[in-house]
């Protein structure tokens, strides 16, 4: 029994966000960014029609739902990006970041999305390399584009991958 209890592993379900997500969201985007976006942006994003996202929830836990990531894009005009990604450094290294990219990417190609592109952090080396997996290719660079604690500063890399 201590070792089924020791080898559990959490599962989880990739569904749409709503707005009632907005809270937990924005935590964990605090979490993971230098600048935390409130949980009213997040909610003024999702009442945009071009806007679209998912979060991936725990669904083995005893007493609730945890959060272990979200993804935020938005499609217009056959173009989609990704506007934030974030995945709870807990459930880390379990793919979660894997499925909602595949999640993001599907739905921006149902919604005529014929490309996507997104920009990383040039020194986050797991998300590149994620993101190189999932067939972006750096298409461009910008200087000095993130400010990080202290006021350091760093380069933005854009990726782009075609969705058709």
């Amino acid at each position: 029994m201590l070792d089924d209890y020791l080898s559990w592993k959490p599962f989880f379900e990739v569904v749409p966000i709503e707005i009632a997500d907005c809270a937990e969201i924005s935590e964990l985007h605090g979490q993971r960014f230098p600048r935390r976006w409130s949980d009213g942006e997040f909610q003024n994003l999702l009442l945009q029609h071009s806007v679209f996202g998912f979060v991936a929830r725990q669904t083995n836990a005893f007493f609730s739902r945890p959060l272990g990531g979200f993804v935020l894009s938005r499609e217009a005009a056959g173009e989609a990006e990704i506007l934030t990604v974030a995945v709870n450094e807990k459930f880390g290294r379990q793919g979660l970041g894997w499925r909602l990219m595949q999640a993001a990417l599907r739905e921006a190609a149902a919604r005529g999305g014929e490309s996507m592109f997104l920009e990383v952090e040039a020194e986050n080396r797991a998300a590149v390399q994620l993101y190189r997996k999932l067939g972006f290719e750096k298409v461009g660079e910008r200087p000095a584009y993130y400010t990080g604690p202290g006021g350091t500063r760093s380069t933005a890399l854009v990726m782009s991958r075609v969705l058709r």
